[in-house]
Protein backbone atom coordinates (compact mmCIF):
# COMPACT_ATOMS: atom_id res chain seq x y z
CA UNK A 1 0.00 0.00 0.00
CA UNK A 2 1.25 3.75 -0.58
CA UNK A 3 2.52 5.53 2.78
CA UNK A 4 -0.96 7.50 4.21
CA UNK A 5 1.44 10.97 4.31
CA UNK A 6 2.43 10.41 0.57
CA UNK A 7 -1.09 10.35 -0.13
CA UNK A 8 -2.31 13.33 1.59
CA UNK A 9 0.71 14.88 0.30
CA UNK A 10 0.12 14.03 -3.42
CA UNK A 11 -3.73 13.52 -3.84
CA UNK A 12 -4.18 14.67 -6.99
CA UNK A 13 -1.07 12.57 -8.49
CA UNK A 14 -2.85 9.37 -6.82
CA UNK A 15 -5.89 10.26 -7.82
CA UNK A 16 -4.86 10.78 -11.15
CA UNK A 17 -2.34 7.62 -10.95
CA UNK A 18 -6.09 5.47 -9.83
CA UNK A 19 -7.73 6.84 -12.96
CA UNK A 20 -4.97 5.58 -15.54
CA UNK A 21 -4.80 2.04 -13.90
CA UNK A 22 -8.46 2.03 -14.31
CA UNK A 23 -9.00 1.08 -10.52
CA UNK A 24 -12.23 2.95 -8.93
CA UNK A 25 -11.14 4.49 -5.86
CA UNK A 26 -12.49 7.23 -3.79
CA UNK A 27 -9.16 9.44 -2.57
CA UNK A 28 -11.16 12.13 -1.12
CA UNK A 29 -13.12 9.68 1.11
CA UNK A 30 -10.44 8.14 1.94
CA UNK A 31 -8.77 11.85 3.08
CA UNK A 32 -12.17 12.36 5.30
CA UNK A 33 -11.81 8.57 6.82
CA UNK A 34 -8.38 9.19 7.43
CA UNK A 35 -8.95 12.80 9.10
CA UNK A 36 -11.68 11.83 11.00
CA UNK A 37 -9.63 9.06 12.35
CA UNK A 38 -6.70 11.49 13.84
CA UNK A 39 -9.38 13.23 15.13
CA UNK A 40 -10.99 10.74 17.21
CA UNK A 41 -7.29 9.68 18.00
CA UNK A 42 -6.63 12.47 19.44
CA UNK A 43 -9.78 12.83 21.36
CA UNK A 44 -9.31 8.76 22.49
CA UNK A 45 -5.43 9.69 23.87
CA UNK A 46 -6.96 13.30 25.58
CA UNK A 47 -9.46 11.17 27.14
CA UNK A 48 -6.65 8.14 28.43
CA UNK A 49 -4.16 11.36 29.60
CA UNK A 50 -7.19 12.60 32.00
CA UNK A 51 -8.63 9.29 33.02
CA UNK A 52 -5.27 8.55 34.33
CA UNK A 53 -4.53 12.26 35.85
CA UNK A 54 -8.28 11.62 37.64
CA UNK A 55 -6.70 8.37 38.71
CA UNK A 56 -3.77 9.85 40.60
CA UNK A 57 -5.85 12.62 42.34
CA UNK A 58 -8.32 9.91 43.65
CA UNK A 59 -5.25 8.85 45.60
CA UNK A 60 -4.36 12.28 47.32
CA UNK A 61 -7.91 13.95 47.36
CA UNK A 62 -10.47 15.04 50.11
CA UNK A 63 -13.44 13.32 50.96
CA UNK A 64 -15.23 16.79 49.64
CA UNK A 65 -13.27 16.41 46.53
CA UNK A 66 -13.96 12.17 45.35
CA UNK A 67 -17.34 12.79 44.97
CA UNK A 68 -16.50 14.54 41.43
CA UNK A 69 -13.76 12.89 40.78
CA UNK A 70 -15.49 9.85 40.89
CA UNK A 71 -18.46 10.99 38.87
CA UNK A 72 -15.77 12.60 36.20
CA UNK A 73 -14.05 8.92 36.23
CA UNK A 74 -17.46 7.55 35.14
CA UNK A 75 -18.02 9.85 32.27
CA UNK A 76 -14.88 9.79 31.10
CA UNK A 77 -15.46 5.22 31.33
CA UNK A 78 -18.60 5.85 29.34
CA UNK A 79 -16.88 8.77 26.70
CA UNK A 80 -13.95 6.21 26.35
CA UNK A 81 -15.84 3.01 25.46
CA UNK A 82 -18.11 5.10 22.62
CA UNK A 83 -14.76 6.99 21.40
CA UNK A 84 -13.28 3.90 21.02
CA UNK A 85 -15.44 2.37 19.41
CA UNK A 86 -15.34 5.05 17.03
CA UNK A 87 -11.76 4.74 16.45
CA UNK A 88 -12.41 0.90 15.80
CA UNK A 89 -14.93 1.38 13.08
CA UNK A 90 -13.01 4.05 11.44
CA UNK A 91 -9.37 2.02 11.38
CA UNK A 92 -11.22 -0.89 9.78
CA UNK A 93 -12.77 1.79 7.05
CA UNK A 94 -10.12 3.48 6.76
CA UNK A 95 -7.31 0.32 5.94
CA UNK A 96 -10.19 -1.04 3.80
CA UNK A 97 -9.81 2.16 1.48
CA UNK A 98 -6.08 2.17 1.95
CA UNK A 99 -5.72 -1.11 0.75
CA UNK A 100 -7.66 -0.40 -2.85
CA UNK A 101 -5.43 2.06 -3.43
CA UNK A 102 -2.53 1.39 -6.20
CA UNK A 103 1.19 1.56 -6.43
CA UNK A 104 2.35 4.21 -8.45
CA UNK A 105 3.72 3.84 -11.82
CA UNK A 106 6.89 4.21 -13.42
CA UNK A 107 7.28 7.39 -14.89
CA UNK A 108 8.11 5.48 -18.41
CA UNK A 109 5.34 3.26 -18.38
CA UNK A 110 2.92 3.93 -20.98
CA UNK A 111 -0.39 5.42 -20.76
CA UNK A 112 -3.14 3.36 -22.06
CA UNK A 113 -6.64 1.86 -20.76
CA UNK A 114 -6.40 -1.72 -21.66
CA UNK A 115 -3.45 -4.46 -23.32
CA UNK A 116 -4.03 -3.19 -27.08
CA UNK A 117 -2.25 -0.09 -25.43
CA UNK A 118 0.88 -1.70 -24.02
CA UNK A 119 4.10 -1.01 -26.39
CA UNK A 120 6.22 -3.58 -27.69
CA UNK A 121 10.27 -2.81 -27.55
CA UNK A 122 12.17 -5.28 -28.85
CA UNK A 123 11.51 -8.71 -30.99
CA UNK A 124 13.60 -11.71 -30.53
CA UNK A 125 13.92 -14.62 -33.23
CA UNK A 126 12.68 -14.77 -36.52
CA UNK A 127 9.12 -16.04 -37.15
CA UNK A 128 9.58 -18.61 -40.08
CA UNK A 129 6.23 -20.05 -41.00
CA UNK A 130 7.19 -23.85 -42.06
CA UNK A 131 6.68 -25.20 -45.45
CA UNK A 132 3.88 -27.32 -43.96
CA UNK A 133 0.48 -26.59 -42.15
CA UNK A 134 1.69 -25.77 -38.29
CA UNK A 135 -0.59 -27.58 -35.85
CA UNK A 136 -1.64 -26.43 -32.98
CA UNK A 137 -0.12 -27.75 -29.40
CA UNK A 138 -4.04 -29.31 -28.96
CA UNK A 139 -4.14 -30.95 -32.18
CA UNK A 140 -0.01 -32.67 -31.47
CA UNK A 141 -0.98 -33.90 -27.93
CA UNK A 142 -3.90 -35.60 -29.66
CA UNK A 143 -1.52 -36.99 -32.63
CA UNK A 144 0.97 -38.30 -29.96
CA UNK A 145 -1.39 -39.08 -26.60
CA UNK A 146 0.21 -36.28 -24.30
CA UNK A 147 -2.67 -34.84 -23.08
CA UNK A 148 -5.84 -35.82 -21.51
CA UNK A 149 -8.63 -32.89 -21.23
CA UNK A 150 -11.62 -35.13 -21.70
CA UNK A 151 -10.71 -37.70 -18.34
CA UNK A 152 -10.07 -34.76 -16.78
CA UNK A 153 -13.21 -32.66 -16.97
CA UNK A 154 -14.30 -35.95 -15.75
CA UNK A 155 -12.51 -35.95 -12.98
CA UNK A 156 -12.25 -32.70 -12.15
CA UNK A 157 -14.04 -30.63 -14.59
CA UNK A 158 -13.39 -28.05 -17.20
CA UNK A 159 -9.60 -26.15 -17.77
CA UNK A 160 -8.16 -29.55 -16.41
CA UNK A 161 -5.89 -31.70 -18.07
CA UNK A 162 -3.83 -34.64 -17.60
CA UNK A 163 0.03 -34.73 -19.09
CA UNK A 164 1.00 -37.98 -20.22
CA UNK A 165 4.29 -39.74 -21.56
CA UNK A 166 7.15 -37.78 -22.95
CA UNK A 167 5.01 -34.22 -22.29
CA UNK A 168 5.39 -35.00 -18.59
CA UNK A 169 8.45 -35.41 -18.56
CA UNK A 170 9.20 -33.05 -20.35
CA UNK A 171 7.27 -30.79 -17.88
CA UNK A 172 9.69 -32.07 -14.75
CA UNK A 173 12.83 -31.28 -17.11
CA UNK A 174 11.81 -27.70 -17.39
CA UNK A 175 11.71 -27.27 -14.15
CA UNK A 176 14.83 -28.99 -12.95
CA UNK A 177 16.71 -27.13 -15.64
CA UNK A 178 15.26 -23.33 -14.91
CA UNK A 179 15.93 -24.06 -11.38
CA UNK A 180 19.56 -25.01 -11.60
CA UNK A 181 19.54 -21.97 -14.24
CA UNK A 182 18.40 -19.91 -11.85
CA UNK A 183 20.78 -21.75 -8.53
CA UNK A 184 23.75 -20.97 -10.68
CA UNK A 185 22.74 -16.94 -10.67
CA UNK A 186 22.28 -17.14 -6.86
CA UNK A 187 19.08 -17.46 -6.80
CA UNK A 188 17.95 -20.05 -3.86
CA UNK A 189 15.22 -23.02 -4.69
CA UNK A 190 12.49 -23.02 -3.13
CA UNK A 191 9.42 -25.57 -3.57
CA UNK A 192 6.54 -23.48 -1.81
CA UNK A 193 3.41 -23.82 -0.35
CA UNK A 194 0.33 -24.26 -2.08
CA UNK A 195 -1.51 -22.36 0.64
CA UNK A 196 -1.40 -19.03 2.28
CA UNK A 197 -3.02 -16.93 4.83
CA UNK A 198 -5.46 -14.87 3.25
CA UNK A 199 -3.59 -11.76 4.89
CA UNK A 200 -0.42 -13.02 3.40
CA UNK A 201 -2.68 -12.71 -0.04
CA UNK A 202 -4.18 -8.74 0.77
CA UNK A 203 -0.53 -8.31 1.72
CA UNK A 204 0.54 -9.11 -2.08
CA UNK A 205 -2.15 -7.50 -3.32
CA UNK A 206 -4.56 -10.28 -4.57
CA UNK A 207 -8.17 -10.14 -3.16
CA UNK A 208 -8.56 -14.05 -1.15
CA UNK A 209 -12.22 -13.59 -1.34
CA UNK A 210 -15.35 -11.58 -2.45
CA UNK A 211 -17.16 -11.33 -6.07
CA UNK A 212 -14.04 -10.14 -8.32
CA UNK A 213 -10.86 -12.64 -6.51
CA UNK A 214 -9.55 -15.20 -8.94
CA UNK A 215 -8.93 -17.04 -6.05
CA UNK A 216 -9.59 -20.39 -4.62
CA UNK A 217 -10.20 -20.20 -1.06
CA UNK A 218 -10.71 -23.17 1.67
CA UNK A 219 -14.29 -22.64 3.12
CA UNK A 220 -14.42 -22.01 7.02
CA UNK A 221 -10.58 -21.33 7.02
CA UNK A 222 -8.32 -18.59 6.64
CA UNK A 223 -6.73 -19.96 3.91
CA UNK A 224 -6.74 -20.15 -0.04
CA UNK A 225 -5.04 -21.64 -3.05
CA UNK A 226 -2.33 -19.34 -4.38
CA UNK A 227 -2.11 -18.50 -8.20
CA UNK A 228 1.65 -17.87 -8.21
CA UNK A 229 4.45 -18.66 -5.61
CA UNK A 230 4.85 -14.90 -5.74
CA UNK A 231 2.19 -15.02 -2.77
CA UNK A 232 4.52 -17.41 -0.76
CA UNK A 233 7.88 -16.12 -1.21
CA UNK A 234 6.02 -12.69 -0.50
CA UNK A 235 5.13 -13.41 2.66
CA UNK A 236 8.50 -15.57 3.65
CA UNK A 237 9.90 -12.40 5.34
CA UNK A 238 6.09 -11.04 6.55
CA UNK A 239 7.03 -8.89 9.69
CA UNK A 240 10.74 -9.54 9.59
CA UNK A 241 13.66 -6.88 9.56
CA UNK A 242 16.63 -7.57 7.03
CA UNK A 243 20.05 -6.21 7.46
CA UNK A 244 20.84 -4.13 4.10
CA UNK A 245 24.18 -5.96 3.83
CA UNK A 246 22.12 -9.03 3.10
CA UNK A 247 20.22 -7.69 0.28
CA UNK A 248 19.21 -8.35 -2.00
CA UNK A 249 17.52 -11.78 -1.45
CA UNK A 250 16.40 -13.98 -4.41
CA UNK A 251 14.53 -16.76 -4.45
CA UNK A 252 13.33 -19.10 -7.04
CA UNK A 253 9.69 -20.74 -6.33
CA UNK A 254 8.56 -23.91 -7.70
CA UNK A 255 4.79 -24.44 -6.99
CA UNK A 256 1.23 -25.18 -8.06
CA UNK A 257 -0.55 -22.33 -9.61
CA UNK A 258 -4.33 -22.31 -9.36
CA UNK A 259 -6.90 -19.89 -10.54
CA UNK A 260 -10.59 -19.74 -11.16
CA UNK A 261 -10.34 -17.66 -14.48
CA UNK A 262 -13.54 -16.20 -14.01
CA UNK A 263 -15.31 -14.99 -17.31
CA UNK A 264 -11.86 -15.47 -19.03
CA UNK A 265 -12.67 -17.56 -21.93
CA UNK A 266 -12.05 -16.23 -25.21
CA UNK A 267 -11.14 -17.93 -28.46
CA UNK A 268 -7.45 -17.77 -27.93
CA UNK A 269 -7.58 -19.60 -24.24
CA UNK A 270 -7.57 -22.90 -26.12
CA UNK A 271 -5.76 -26.13 -24.82
CA UNK A 272 -3.21 -25.04 -22.22
CA UNK A 273 -3.17 -21.46 -22.67
CA UNK A 274 -5.53 -20.61 -19.72
CA UNK A 275 -6.03 -23.44 -17.29
CA UNK A 276 -7.38 -23.93 -13.47
CA UNK A 277 -3.82 -25.32 -12.50
CA UNK A 278 -1.07 -25.18 -13.42
CA UNK A 279 3.01 -25.22 -12.35
CA UNK A 280 5.11 -22.59 -12.41
CA UNK A 281 8.62 -21.39 -11.45
CA UNK A 282 8.87 -18.04 -9.81
CA UNK A 283 11.71 -15.34 -9.10
CA UNK A 284 10.90 -13.20 -6.24
CA UNK A 285 13.26 -10.42 -4.84
CA UNK A 286 13.91 -8.78 -1.79
CA UNK A 287 16.25 -5.62 -1.80
CA UNK A 288 16.95 -1.69 -0.55
CA UNK A 289 15.01 0.65 -2.55
CA UNK A 290 18.13 1.56 -4.72
CA UNK A 291 18.65 -1.95 -5.49
CA UNK A 292 15.29 -2.34 -7.91
CA UNK A 293 15.95 -0.40 -11.12
CA UNK A 294 18.77 -2.71 -11.50
CA UNK A 295 17.41 -5.94 -10.47
CA UNK A 296 14.03 -5.24 -12.43
CA UNK A 297 16.44 -5.22 -15.59
CA UNK A 298 17.65 -8.32 -14.33
CA UNK A 299 14.92 -10.54 -14.25
CA UNK A 300 13.50 -9.26 -17.97
CA UNK A 301 17.13 -10.46 -18.45
CA UNK A 302 16.93 -13.84 -17.16
CA UNK A 303 13.50 -14.87 -18.60
CA UNK A 304 14.98 -13.66 -22.32
CA UNK A 305 17.75 -15.71 -21.58
CA UNK A 306 15.52 -19.19 -20.63
CA UNK A 307 13.35 -18.66 -24.04
CA UNK A 308 16.62 -17.72 -26.26
CA UNK A 309 17.90 -21.25 -25.15
CA UNK A 310 14.64 -22.70 -25.72
CA UNK A 311 14.64 -21.43 -29.19
CA UNK A 312 11.04 -19.54 -29.09
CA UNK A 313 10.85 -16.43 -30.69
CA UNK A 314 8.90 -13.53 -28.48
CA UNK A 315 8.47 -9.67 -27.93
CA UNK A 316 8.86 -7.82 -24.92
CA UNK A 317 5.72 -5.40 -23.59
CA UNK A 318 5.72 -2.69 -21.54
CA UNK A 319 3.01 -2.75 -19.75
CA UNK A 320 0.52 0.11 -20.39
CA UNK A 321 -0.94 1.73 -17.27
CA UNK A 322 -4.49 0.50 -17.37
CA UNK A 323 -3.32 -3.51 -17.41
CA UNK A 324 -0.56 -3.06 -14.69
CA UNK A 325 -2.83 -3.45 -11.60
CA UNK A 326 -2.52 -2.66 -8.26
CA UNK A 327 1.32 -3.56 -6.80
CA UNK A 328 2.80 -2.95 -10.05
CA UNK A 329 5.06 -0.10 -10.47
CA UNK A 330 6.53 -1.15 -13.99
CA UNK A 331 6.10 -4.17 -15.34
CA UNK A 332 7.47 -6.10 -18.71
CA UNK A 333 5.69 -9.05 -20.21
CA UNK A 334 7.17 -12.02 -22.59
CA UNK A 335 5.05 -13.04 -25.30
CA UNK A 336 6.09 -16.34 -27.16
CA UNK A 337 4.52 -16.84 -30.69
CA UNK A 338 2.02 -19.88 -30.87
CA UNK A 339 1.14 -20.91 -34.07
CA UNK A 340 -2.22 -21.95 -32.58
CA UNK A 341 -3.21 -18.53 -32.20
CA UNK A 342 -4.86 -16.27 -35.00
CA UNK A 343 -7.04 -19.44 -36.04
CA UNK A 344 -3.65 -20.96 -37.45
CA UNK A 345 -2.52 -17.69 -38.40
CA UNK A 346 0.35 -17.68 -35.60
CA UNK A 347 0.33 -15.00 -32.72
CA UNK A 348 1.90 -13.68 -29.68
CA UNK A 349 0.76 -14.86 -26.35
CA UNK A 350 2.20 -14.08 -22.99
CA UNK A 351 4.39 -16.40 -21.59
CA UNK A 352 5.70 -14.53 -18.70
CA UNK A 353 5.92 -11.36 -16.65
CA UNK A 354 8.50 -9.31 -14.50
CA UNK A 355 7.00 -6.62 -12.05
CA UNK A 356 8.69 -3.70 -9.71
CA UNK A 357 6.50 -3.32 -6.88
CA UNK A 358 9.16 -1.15 -5.09
CA UNK A 359 7.66 -1.02 -0.87
CA UNK A 360 3.75 -1.35 -1.94
CA UNK A 361 3.98 -4.99 -1.28
CA UNK A 362 6.35 -4.53 1.78
CA UNK A 363 4.52 -2.01 3.83
CA UNK A 364 1.54 -4.12 3.76
CA UNK A 365 3.63 -7.20 4.72
CA UNK A 366 6.08 -5.31 6.85
CA UNK A 367 9.30 -6.09 5.53
CA UNK A 368 11.51 -3.43 6.53
CA UNK A 369 15.40 -3.00 5.56
CA UNK A 370 17.99 -2.27 8.29
CA UNK A 371 20.00 0.42 6.88
CA UNK A 372 23.93 0.76 7.93
CA UNK A 373 23.32 3.94 9.49
CA UNK A 374 21.21 2.00 11.68
CA UNK A 375 17.54 3.62 10.37
CA UNK A 376 14.58 1.62 9.05
CA UNK A 377 12.79 1.79 5.63
CA UNK A 378 10.64 -0.62 3.44
CA UNK A 379 11.99 -2.88 1.71
CA UNK A 380 11.41 -3.08 -2.42
CA UNK A 381 10.18 -6.64 -3.81
CA UNK A 382 10.47 -7.90 -7.41
CA UNK A 383 8.68 -10.68 -9.28
CA UNK A 384 9.35 -12.45 -12.38
CA UNK A 385 8.24 -15.85 -14.14
CA UNK A 386 11.15 -18.18 -14.95
CA UNK A 387 8.77 -20.57 -16.77
CA UNK A 388 5.25 -20.87 -16.53
CA UNK A 389 4.97 -24.42 -17.53
CA UNK A 390 1.64 -24.88 -19.63
CA UNK A 391 2.44 -22.32 -21.72
CA UNK A 392 5.93 -22.85 -22.02
CA UNK A 393 4.87 -26.31 -23.44
CA UNK A 394 2.86 -24.51 -26.15
CA UNK A 395 5.50 -22.49 -27.34
CA UNK A 396 8.05 -25.68 -27.52
CA UNK A 397 5.35 -27.92 -29.32
CA UNK A 398 4.44 -25.55 -31.41
CA UNK A 399 7.44 -23.73 -32.59
CA UNK A 400 9.77 -27.03 -33.19
CA UNK A 401 7.05 -29.10 -34.56
CA UNK A 402 8.05 -31.11 -37.57
CA UNK A 403 7.07 -31.86 -41.15
CA UNK A 404 6.51 -35.82 -39.73
CA UNK A 405 4.23 -34.32 -36.65
CA UNK A 406 7.09 -35.02 -34.50
CA UNK A 407 8.27 -32.48 -32.06
CA UNK A 408 11.78 -31.49 -31.48
CA UNK A 409 13.33 -31.16 -27.85
CA UNK A 410 15.16 -27.92 -27.17
CA UNK A 411 18.89 -28.96 -26.95
CA UNK A 412 19.15 -27.68 -23.20
CA UNK A 413 16.65 -29.89 -22.08
CA UNK A 414 17.68 -33.43 -23.60
CA UNK A 415 19.86 -34.29 -20.63
CA UNK A 416 17.04 -33.94 -18.43
CA UNK A 417 14.52 -35.93 -20.45
CA UNK A 418 16.68 -38.66 -22.08
CA UNK A 419 15.00 -38.03 -25.56
CA UNK A 420 15.56 -35.75 -28.00
CA UNK A 421 12.09 -36.10 -29.76
CA UNK A 422 8.28 -36.55 -29.49
CA UNK A 423 7.04 -38.99 -31.66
Amino acid sequence: MLDMKFIRENAEAVKKNAENKRMAVDIDGLLETDARRLDVLREVEALRKERNETAEKMKSASADERPALIARGKEIKELLVAKEGEQGVLETKWKEELLKVPNMTHPDSPIGASDDDNLVVAEVGKVVRPDFKPLSHVELAAKHDLIDFERASKVTGAKFYFLKGQLAILEQALIVWAMKELSAEGYTAMSTPDLARDEVLLGTGFNPRGPETQIYSIENTDLSLVGTAEITLGGYHKDEILDEAELPLKYAGVSHCYRTEAGAYGKESYGLYRVHQFSKVEMFIFCAPNQSEALHAELRRLEERIFQKLGIPYQVVDICTGDLGGPAYRKYDLEGWMWGRGEGKGGYGEITSTSNCTDYQARRLNVRVKRKDGSLEYAHTLNGTAVSLARALITILENHQQADGSIKIPDVLVPYTGFDTIG
